[in-house]
């Protein structure tokens, strides 16, 4: 495709005034007025006809072969425009998937005979599979009057998956965190339920601990050492209904407990415990087996790629309860969820009731900082003050939920976004060092 730039239309424009005197003053004269816009198209036809044609310009994106949600990645492009004098820049333009963002303005490409490399940052969104199916490829004709396009197909894409990375990090940092603090050797050894070996009572041990059979036996005091029971089933829940589509702080609700998720189940499969994913919106959409040790957490990752986002209003009637019906043991329930109404918050409360009845449930929601900020911001006018009030009626409500729930047994964890992984994680290791899962 070949039109012409600004700076043609301009020259052309520019001769409109003189043809318009004359043919006012000299009206016997009136076509001397047609030369100055003849000139200018040929000068634009010329400008079309020199230099490389349109079909020699070529481009390639390269993209990474992995992206986390929520980074910042490079789309490097290579140009090469081959013939006679090609253009020292040209400018590339990329059709890309709804998921990113920052493809929009057209990235200008220095050349250096006929040949360079364009780099564009983009900022993956959403999780998913992000693809180029065109690149537009553009440059200025010799005399700058034309822009010589061409459109270029192409088949670069990758997957923009949860951020692992940052899950494999943080993971061991907790990890090393607590061993230093001696809690690991704690939950293998201490106050579990699980008896582990008889050894020799010494100062400082739990007198209750002494088993007397023994000690009369051996003529010493013996005392039983216990340690915590493992392989206990953890299963989170993620609920990808509409509001936790809702984004926060540029990410999704979902991507972050999914990050969150994917944290905690590398501290549980280190600690030996089993995992499992449940993923639900107006019905279960995601059910996953249950995976132990280290090599299962690939398996994880996998499956949490798989948590898609929905539009639907969230049935939790329908989803808690086949999960209740699917769990064949006592098991300990993460739940990721958000609600923003007393009616759907009151089918969370039933459906809880009923998961609390066998297992242990922890409910993890995000803070909702932007009705806290309503409410705290200063009013200035009656709008603000309607507002204020508004919101500090809805965080009431969402604060009497979350009490309900704990009433009931539950254990909650309200975090702010960019914490709640660590919060999550604090929580399920104080609840396996109590032995309550």
């Amino acid at each position: 495709m070949i039109y012409p730039t600004r700076a043609a239309i301009l020259v052309t424009a520019a001769g409109a005034p003189l043809a318009f005197a004359l043919a006012i003053f000299m009206p016997d004269r009136w076509y001397a007025g047609l030369a100055w816009p003849l000139a200018g198209l040929l000068l634009t036809l010329a400008d079309a006809l020199a230099g490389p044609g349109v079909r020699a310009g070529s481009a390639h994106a390269v993209m990474p072969t992995s992206i986390s949600v929520g980074s910042r990645f490079p789309i490097s492009v290579d140009v090469e425009i081959a013939g006679m004098a090609p253009p020292k820049s040209a400018q590339i333009g990329l059709e890309v998937s709804d998921i990113v963002d920052g493809a929009d303005a057209p990235l200008a490409v220095p050349l250096e005979q006929g040949r360079g490399r364009g780099v564009r940052q983009l900022a993956a969104l959403r999780r998913g599979a992000v693809t180029i199916p065109q690149i537009w490829l553009r440059w200025r004709g010799p005399l700058g009057l034309v822009w010589k396009q061409r459109r270029i197909a192409s088949e670069s894409g990758a997957s923009i998956h949860p951020d692992l990375e940052a899950a494999r990090e943080r993971g061991a940092q907790i990890f090393q965190r607590h061993a230093l603090q001696g809690l690991l050797s704690q939950m293998d050894n201490g106050d579990g339920t699980d008896f582990d070996a008889l050894v020799e009572y010494q100062s400082g041990m739990d007198r209750r601990r002494i088993d007397w059979k023994q000690s009369a036996r051996h003529t010493k005091l013996h005392a039983k050492e216990h340690h915590t029971e493992r392989n206990s089933q953890i299963v989170f829940a993620v609920d990808a209904g509409r509001q936790m589509c809702e984004p926060v702080a540029g990410l999704p609700r979902v991507d972050r407990a999914v990050s969150a998720m994917l944290l905690s189940a590398w501290v549980a499969l280190k600690l030996g415990d089993r995992v499992a994913i449940s993923a639900f919106d107006s019905r279960p959409r995601l059910v996953s087996g249950f995976v132990s040790g280290t090599r299962g957490f690939g398996e994880v990752q996998k499956m949490a790629a798989r948590i898609d986002y929905s539009g639907d209003e969230t049935n939790y009637t329908f989803a808690l309860t086949t999960l209740a019906g699917q769990l064949q043991r006592r098991s300990m329930v993460v739940l990721f969820t958000e609600f923003t109404d007393l009616i759907s918050a009151e089918f969370l409360v039933r459906g809880a009731q009923r998961l609390l009845r066998t297992h242990l449930v922890l409910v993890v929601v995000l803070r909702d900082e932007e009705l806290e900020t309503i409410e705290e911001r200063r009013p200035e006018t009656p709008d603000d003050i309607t507002r204020a009030v508004t919101a500090g009626a809805m965080l009431k409500e969402r604060l009497l939920v979350l009490t309900r729930l704990r009433h009931l047994g539950a254990h909650v964890v309200e975090s702010e976004h960019d914490r709640v992984g660590d919060r999550l994680v604090a929580a399920y290791l104080d609840l396996k060092r109590r032995n309550q899962l």
